[in-house]
């Protein structure tokens, strides 16, 4: 399987720099994952839009994925309470 490029959103690698150092780590890992394999066991499509999420800790991961260019774009990491804001 082909190897996705990962882009990242100005705006979530804002969001990005507010993380605590114990919980970066880890998000950074699973980003880099999804390279890999961009709809891992325990992503979700989200209903209504283009979208989709993984779950690492009390943090959600949203991106986009455009199979035909190989692209995975990161668009939002946020604590679970404000997610889907």
């Amino acid at each position: 399987m082909a190897r996705y490029r990962i882009e990242v959103k100005k705006s979530a690698a804002r969001e990005i720099s507010r993380i605590p150092k114990r919980d970066l780590t880890l998000i950074l890992a699973r980003i880099q994952a999804l390279a890999d394999n961009p709809r891992p066991p325990g992503s979700v499509k989200l209903t209504g839009e283009e979208k989709y999420r993984i779950r690492q800790g009390s943090y959600r991961i949203l991106y986009t994925i455009e199979d035909d260019v190989l692209t995975v774009c990161v668009v939002k990491i946020a604590h679970r309470k404000d997610a889907y804001r």
